[in-house]
């Protein structure tokens, strides 16, 4: 077990509910830390070159849609794992499917309005917390 970084974003669909406290709270208690944290509104050009990966994906246009609908918390988490660890804490994409006590089983909306989204491997997760952050906004 390594100590890592890895990004997380409070989508629009939990900022609007007011749930960034109680999210904070299940990673908190997950033994993972929040060494960096904002919120901000992304901007159409922002979404659409952090979601480049899906730009051939016909979900694309909706996810920008929905990720500059509202404003979102970006944060950088720190711990043992980090990434695997922050997927477990999320549950499953399609909150239909997640294991009870995840954040997505308790605060999602639907598959797209699933509350956050998590890097999914070591190297994007390097890639995602340097598009929001510089290495001195990281402060754990």
């Amino acid at each position: 077990m390594s100590n890592e970084c890895t990004l997380s974003i409070i989508k629009p669909d939990a900022t609007r509910r007011n749930l960034t406290g109680a999210i904070n709270k299940k990673i908190e208690d997950a033994g993972l830390h929040i060494v960096a944290q904002k919120r901000l509104r992304l901007t159409d050009d922002q979404a659409k070159k952090f979601y480049d990966v899906h730009k051939e994906r016909p979900f694309y246009k909706d996810l920008v849609k929905f990720m500059t609908s509202g404003p979102v918390v970006v944060q950088v988490l720190e711990g043992k794992d980090a990434v695997a660890l922050y997927r477990k804490v999320m549950g499953a994409t399609n909150p239909a499917n997640a294991e009870a006590g995840t954040i997505r089983a308790e605060f999602a909306e639907s598959i797209e309005a699933n509350s956050v989204h998590g890097s999914d491997s070591t190297d994007n997760a390097k890639r995602e917390v340097g598009f929001f952050f510089s290495e001195t906004e990281l402060v754990g």
